[in-house]
């Protein structure tokens, strides 16, 4: 049996994404909190595990793997018929594309250090935060809803079944709805989004689930 330990946080878009990818597969894993508002991911200690100092990081049979994107096309590649990756060529680059437009896009420029640091050289810090986040997610977004609109129409973001695209999108959707993003001329979305949401692997890895108690 294989032994999982996922370095998580509960609000990580990054570390979502793999909660999701793990439920798709049918894993089980042991959690190990790490509280970014604390610092914790700078500790001496988990860089030794991390030494960028992100999360998500993931144990697998004492093997550490870094990088969500990474670690999901690796689970994809153990466990091909979870479907994270499709067996199509085309459609497996559709499905990195979406990805990418989201982790490389959006998720960089919204990260919770980068938007501190624009936060403390901006003119006007107040007004920054949901500014900031509206002009990149709801552009990024756009984005993505457009791509969707170049293929036929379906369930999710590429086909009938979840896929690494949708992993990706529902941790950014749930940032969207945190900061009051304009998400009502997206309808492609907003079907995806209804579709993952009554899917038991992406309920399980939603942050409330994750919520540290008290």
């Amino acid at each position: 049996m294989t032994d999982i330990t996922l370095y998580d946080y509960w609000r990580s878009s990054a570390a979502y994404r793999v909660r999701i990818a793990l439920g798709l597969c049918g894993l089980e894993y042991k959690s190990v909190p790490v509280n970014l508002l604390e610092g914790e991911h700078k500790s001496e200690s988990y860089r030794a595990l991390n030494p960028q100092g992100f999360v998500p990081t993931i144990e697998i049979d004492s093997l550490l793997f870094t990088q969500s994107l990474a670690i999901i096309e690796y689970l994809a590649e153990l466990h091909p018929d979870a479907g994270l990756l499709p067996g199509d060529a085309l459609d497996r680059q559709r499905v990195r594309a979406l990805s990418y437009a989201i982790a490389m896009d959006i998720h960089p420029v919204c990260n919770l250090s980068v938007a501190k640091f624009a936060k403390s050289i901006a003119a006007k810090p107040d007004d920054m935060p949901v500014a900031w986040f509206h002009k990149f997610i709801g552009e990024g977004l756009a984005a993505y809803e457009g791509m969707l609109a170049q293929q036929s129409p379906s369930p999710f973001s590429l086909g009938d079944a979840p896929t690494m695209a949708d992993i990706c999108l529902m941790p950014q959707l749930y940032n969207a709805r945190r900061w009051e993003v304009d998400l009502s001329n997206m309808p492609r979305i907003l079907t995806v989004e209804e579709n993952c949401n009554r899917h038991t692997a992406f309920q399980a890895a939603h942050p409330d689930q994750h919520k540290p108690q008290g």
